[in-house]
């Protein structure tokens, strides 16, 4: 047969995929420094950084490194950091997250001062890194963490770090009604407009092994699982998001990112509330230690796993490689 009596195809989704310029017109999903959410470890009485082997590229800083990494990654455009706290003393109650001269409340009057209202701050809200033994708030006899008075020490790092200037509050203990409990006591307390991100699904997962060892909240003994998901649940999932925006959550968050993307994407399809999702510390360590293996390359794989995120929905991704993504954005 002739070659010009062939029939070849009328659709050719090639066509939009020839040059780096057509790819980049066309592309549906697109990732922008101010999507993502750099975490800051702040231990107190610690002079300058100090790196943590199991989490590359992440350290636990004193206040002013902590003002130094904002100030850096805000160049790059990033705008918005998740504070954690690492107290000097611990009880069974985790009361230094609601001391005023602790760890997070002491470095966000200090970005403030630095940096006024171009950055947004947020605070994680639990007790595991204030705690003696790991968990997220007092134990019962049976050793698994009770409930009630666990939310109320949440309020109390609430209110603690809306005084000291956070834009944002972000619970992530699971703990039932902890939404609920903190909307309506910082609304009480004169902060109303101090809003809340709600870790709505946050999975009993694999891979947030780094982060206790940076945020030094490993557990004595026992583990999450009372009340974190397990990762066999999808429409408990979908429940636990409903309740926390029927509660008030301004922002929906799913934890982990990589292994929750239908999770992600049921989230943003239900509610018209913004998403954010956590790419976890497992899921940065396994791409850095794969890539130190020569296994891939770091660049295109830590690019593809973000956008990857925000194509299932998510509006913000909370990373650990926020100053090494807004890099590769800016590329030509």
């Amino acid at each position: 047969m002739d070659h010009h009596e062939a029939h070849f195809p009328a659709v050719r989704l090639r066509r939009l995929r020839r040059t780096a310029a057509l790819r980049d017109a066309f592309a549906e999903t697109r990732l922008h420094p101010s999507d993502l959410v750099l975490p800051v470890f702040v231990k107190e009485g610690l002079e300058g950084n100090h790196p943590v082997e199991s989490l590359p590229g992440v350290s636990q800083h004193g206040v002013d490194s902590a003002v130094d990494l904002v100030k850096r990654a805000a160049s790059v455009g990033v705008r918005s950091f998740l504070l954690f706290g690492i107290p000097e003393r611990k009880d069974a109650d985790g009361s230094s997250g609601w001391d005023p001269s602790g760890p997070v409340p002491t470095a966000t009057r200090a970005i403030r001062e630095a940096m006024g209202d171009d950055v947004v701050l947020w605070a994680d809200v639990c007790s595991c890194e204030y705690t003696d033994h790991g968990h997220c708030g007092p134990l019962g006899d049976d050793g698994q963490v009770l409930n009630d008075e666990a939310v109320v020490g949440y309020l109390r790092e609430s209110i603690a770090y809306a005084e000291a200037g956070i834009n944002i509050v972000a619970p992530s203990g699971m703990m039932d009604g902890q939404v609920a409990v903190i909307r309506n006591g910082l609304d009480d307390a004169g902060f109303g407009e101090v809003a809340i991100v709600a870790y709505a699904a946050k999975y009993a997962s694999a891979f947030y092994g780094p982060f206790r060892d940076v945020a030094e909240s490993g557990m004595t003994s026992g583990d999450r699982r009372s009340h974190q998901m397990a990762a066999s649940n999808r429409r408990e999932a979908i429940r636990e998001i409903d309740l926390d925006v029927l509660e008030g959550a301004d922002v929906i968050m799913v934890k982990p990112a990589l292994p929750c993307l239908d999770i992600i994407a049921d989230a943003a399809r239900d509610h018209p509330l913004p998403v954010a999702a956590y790419h976890v510390s497992g899921e940065h360590a396994m791409l850095a230690a794969a890539a130190d293996r020569g296994m891939l390359d770091l660049d295109a794989a830590t690019l593809e796993a973000h956008v990857s995120i925000k194509r299932a929905g998510a509006d913000l991704v909370i990373t650990y490689a926020a100053e090494h993504v807004a890099g590769l954005l800016d590329r030509p």
